[in-house]
């Protein structure tokens, strides 16, 4: 692949209308990130669930914070990137690569908006209802019409912000949010069809996104690994949106499940100091003697922890652009952290799972998240099959008018039902059960 290619400012639905006037301004980077920022998806990121549930009487990150700081991550590494191809090509000075910086950080800001409520919870819970629950009885239907019945039996955040950021919605322009195909390549972490998903389920585009995924990938010049079924060699800024997000959360877990005393103090300084030389450590108690918060020691530690992931990330992208370039990179950019830095990072990556993942407040929202989510779809997809009935009605009139209820399949219907159940809050969607299941009525 080709950098020049790679760094394209062209715009996703421009195709079909005149270019824009100029911005003196902004960059076209720039305006991705803005547009991105006021978008009524974004916002709503403030009341979906991270890791823990919401609210609470103690701050904890949701997906908005969360996606705000993978975004400052995801700057920082472009910008040292950026610095560094700069050093190794300088020639190259028609090659935009002071944007990379712009690119990383705007689609860091998008690579959570396909995320359901409840956060993985929520994945977890839709793509049971289509592999275990009463959503199986789609499947022979799907199939006999061509559909790819593989789209539904894990649902995946990453396919649906693709879906989110680029399909024309009822009353949306071509295009989706128009944004540029450098953007939108960057949050394609898994860029192959769900016919290639097992057995982590993981997949970058439903099928009904498969053509956009050719066009982008003609337009920026990826490999295509396979046309049947359809895959391609990531895009390469993709490895630094996906170490910063990697970078957040596993470090901000820590200090989150520190406050919410899942963690002690120490158990959380221990996990954090690990990153460090013996050298280093000796500085930072110095540093840390002066402060006296308990709260402020843990969050300094967090900083200086995230500050070294993100230098070492950076160096291993530009060690390895070359294999990145060619397709021929395995793995995350955090798999190949030096040895005291890899087991820093599995320690806290082994705590995690076995006490903030597995904590009591994260598994209750995973079982209403089932209850709720399996609720909605069996309520929904009964009135798409039958809109004419009465019930049909009344609830299909407080679906958005963006959505098309008017499908006549049953992968469009089932498909109408998740744009609809992912762009929920997770306030809504509680509301939503409430109210379609007579627990919960106006005025009473």
């Amino acid at each position: 692949m080709c950098w020049r290619r790679l760094l394209s400012p062209r715009r996703l639905g421009s195709e079909t209308r005149q270019g824009a006037a100029p911005d003196s301004t902004r960059s076209d980077f720039e305006r991705d990130y803005d547009r991105l920022v006021f978008s009524p998806p974004f916002r709503r990121l403030q009341n979906k669930t991270q890791v823990f549930p919401l609210p609470g009487n103690i701050f904890v990150h949701n997906r908005l914070t969360h996606s705000l700081e993978v975004s400052c991550l995801g700057r920082s590494l472009g910008n040292i990137v950026a610095e560094g191809l700069e050093a190794k090509y300088p020639d190259a000075r028609n090659t935009p690569f002071r944007a990379i910086s712009s690119i990383v950080s705007a689609a860091c800001l998008a690579h959570d908006m396909g995320n359901p409520p409840f956060g993985h919870s929520g994945e977890r819970a839709i793509g049971a209802y289509f592999r275990e629950g009463r959503g199986r009885q789609w499947r022979e239907e799907i199939e006999k019409e061509g559909g790819r019945w593989t789209d539904f039996l894990q649902f995946e955040g990453n396919a649906n912000a693709f879906r989110l950021l680029t399909h024309q919605f009822k009353g949306r322009r071509p295009g989706g949010f128009a944004l540029t195909y450098s953007t939108l390549a960057s949050i394609i972490k898994y860029p192959y069809s769900s016919e290639q998903s097992a057995p982590k389920g993981k997949f970058g585009f439903f099928q009904t996104e498969e053509g956009t995924m050719r066009q982008l990938a003609d337009e920026l010049g990826l490999i295509k690994l396979s046309d049947q079924p359809l895959s391609y060699a990531r895009y390469p800024l993709v490895y630094l949106v996906e170490a910063a997000d990697d970078i957040c959360y596993q470090v901000m877990d820590i200090e989150d499940a520190y406050k919410l005393h899942i963690l002690s103090r120490e158990e959380a300084s221990t996990l954090l100091q690990a990153f460090f030389s013996d050298e280093d450590l000796e500085i930072l108690a110095q540093r840390l003697s002066q402060i006296g918060d308990p709260n402020e020691q843990i969050g300094y530690l967090r900083s200086k922890v995230i500050n070294l992931l993100v230098e070492e990330a950076a160096a291993i992208f530009l060690e390895y652009e070359g294999e990145i370039l060619r397709g021929q990179f395995d793995g995350a950019l955090i798999g190949r952290l030096s040895p005291r830095l890899k087991e820093a990072y599995r320690a806290c990556s082994e705590v995690a799972w076995a006490r903030i993942y597995c904590a009591k407040e994260v598994l209750d929202v995973e079982l209403a998240g089932h209850q709720i989510f399996g609720s909605l779809l069996d309520k929904l997809l009964e009135a798409l099959h039958h809109p004419d009935y009465t019930y049909s009605k009344a609830l299909l009139g407080r679906v958005s008018s963006q959505y098309d209820t008017a499908q006549t399949t049953t992968y469009g219907r089932i498909q109408c039902a998740l744009d609809y159940i992912s762009g929920m809050t997770d306030i809504y969607a509680l509301d939503l059960y409430r109210r379609i299941t007579g627990m919960n009525l106006p005025g009473i």
